[in-house]
């Protein structure tokens, strides 16, 4: 998404202040599932990274259920009973506090039990995505369907630039002091922060919380909502039933683009659980603590960057079908080697960190296995981002013009109702082996079969028209409404 094309698109506030709620969104994500609070519970708390890793998968499990059994049936009734924003405001408020409440998660068993902040994570990653259904649907009445892919774009560009500023405003503020002598860093963590009971992890949360409370009142203030249909919740539940059964029963008879669906249904859990598990596993092998993962979010971040365009470049020159082949192979190699790096293993081969020199004398990242599982991060980041927005411009390929409205309302239920088999799968491997390692090869095992699956995808059906114009009159729509292209 180039400065150029947002430009172009002309996108009034009402886009832009939606764009925002992204990027005050994802740093939770960024920040305390992958990178931070979640590997200092698996190394610090938890105190057993197997053992951690199996308990985390566990919570994500359960995270994947609940959001599987009620992710469609809540897209439906919003559609039915017409505003986004009273809905997404309950959903907000209801993250904030749970989010605050992990600053109580202290080493030694004086705070939160593992119990409790497990339940907390998997409740937040329900919330999570609902958040994502709300802020999905209230795109249209903030751009428009002619500018929807500039404001979409948009605020993927405001997630990683959001996420990346505050990885890079905790590592200078509460990660590099006292571990180096530059003159820009602090000399001490901000705010006083004790960094003997992590004080420095447990604070993120609660800034991700100040980043999502600010990035919602933009949206509040200044994106229209869809108007009240006066339909009441009891009458919206039993027709958001009856348009659930309907959206599958549209899609029989179009081979190439359920086909693709189950295709969907595999990779996309795999690309999820890369994500879940890279910090826990850098973590749980390499023994890094927050300075090392928050440089490594970095890294991974700026390459996830070149992984968006990467992915427009390739569906244009060979189709988003080799594309998104090449991508996911891309995705298990990455995979597959990062297995391959430990502090006692260089790309499988063994290392031993006591004869073998350092590459360099800095405050970190010392050792070949330790460049070598950030290679193949950096790969990983690439690939992962390229597949999920190939994933995108594929369905528009394989599913007739008119049925494309309804193929993304299946496309959307895909993506909820297995991404519990990741992590129950991570789970089961984990336990069953006692090992970090082995038990994150059901990953690639799922991205493996989902693109066996690609491969029986024949054609790409290159007329597509924009899904938000085949689904338009189901808003409720008048005449010079902002939905309106």
């Amino acid at each position: 998404m180039t400065i150029a094309t947002v430009q172009n698109a002309k996108l009034g506030r009402a886009a832009w202040c939606w764009a925002l709620f992204q990027g005050g969104r994802d740093p939770y994500i960024i920040l305390v599932t992958i990178y931070v609070f979640v590997p200092y519970l698996v190394t610090s708390i938890i105190a057993d990274p197997v053992h951690g890793q199996e308990l985390v998968a566990s919570g994500a499990k359960y995270a994947g259920w609940i959001v599987a059994l009620t992710a469609p049936l809540l897209g439906a009734v919003v559609d039915r009973m017409g505003p986004r924003k009273p809905w997404l405001i309950a959903t907000v408020a209801l993250m904030l506090p749970l989010m605050l409440a992990l600053w109580w998660a202290k080493p030694g068993g004086t705070g939160l039990s593992v119990g409790i902040i497990i339940a907390i994570l998997a409740a937040l990653g329900g919330l999570f995505a609902y958040t994502q259904i709300l802020h999905n649907a209230l795109l249209l009445p903030a751009a428009g369907a002619r500018h929807a892919g500039a404001a979409s774009g948009l605020a993927l560009a405001f997630g990683n630039f959001v996420s990346v500023g505050m990885l890079a405003f905790v590592l200078w503020g509460f990660a590099l002091p006292g571990k180096v002598a530059w003159s820009f860093v602090p000399t001490a963590p901000l705010f006083e922060l004790d960094v003997a009971s992590h004080q420095q992890d447990r604070i993120v949360p609660v800034l991700a919380a100040l980043a999502l409370a600010l990035g919602t009142l933009p949206l509040l203030a200044f994106v229209p909502d869809v108007a009240r249909t006066g339909v009441r919740f009891a009458a919206a539940i039993r027709l958001a039933l009856a348009d659930l059964k309907s959206l599958v029963l549209e899609a029989r008879g179009h081979r190439d683009g359920l086909v693709y669906l189950g295709a969907t249904l595999l990779f996309t859990d795999g690309l999820t659980g890369i994500l879940i598990f890279s910090g826990v596993y850098a973590a749980g092998v390499m023994g890094w603590q927050s300075l090392e993962l928050l440089a490594y979010g970095m890294i991974l971040c700026v390459f996830a960057v070149g992984g968006g365009l990467l992915a427009g470049w390739l569906d244009g020159r060979i189709g988003p079908k080799r594309a998104l082949t090449f991508e996911i192979c891309g995705v298990v190699i990455s995979q597959l080697l990062s297995l391959g790096n430990t502090k006692a293993l260089l790309f499988y081969q063994p290392y031993d960190t006591i004869t073998q020199a350092t590459i360099w004398s800095g405050p970190m990242f010392r050792t070949a296995p330790e460049l070598g599982l950030i290679a193949c991060g950096m790969l990983g980041a690439v690939t992962v981002t390229a597949a999920y927005a190939s994933s995108r411009t594929m369905l528009t390929r394989v599913v007739p013009a008119h049925k494309v409205g309804v193929f993304f309302g299946l496309f959307v239920i895909a993506g909820s109702a297995t991404m519990w088999l990741g992590p129950l799968l991570v789970q089961l491997a984990t336990a069953a082996t006692g090992s970090q390692r082995a038990g994150l090869l059901p990953i690639s095992g799922l991205l493996v079969t989902g693109l066996m699956v690609l491969q029986l995808v024949r054609g790409e059906n290159k007329n597509c028209v924009d899904a938000g114009l085949v689904n338009i009159k189901r808003w409720g729509l008048r005449r010079g409404s902002p939905l309106e292209p």
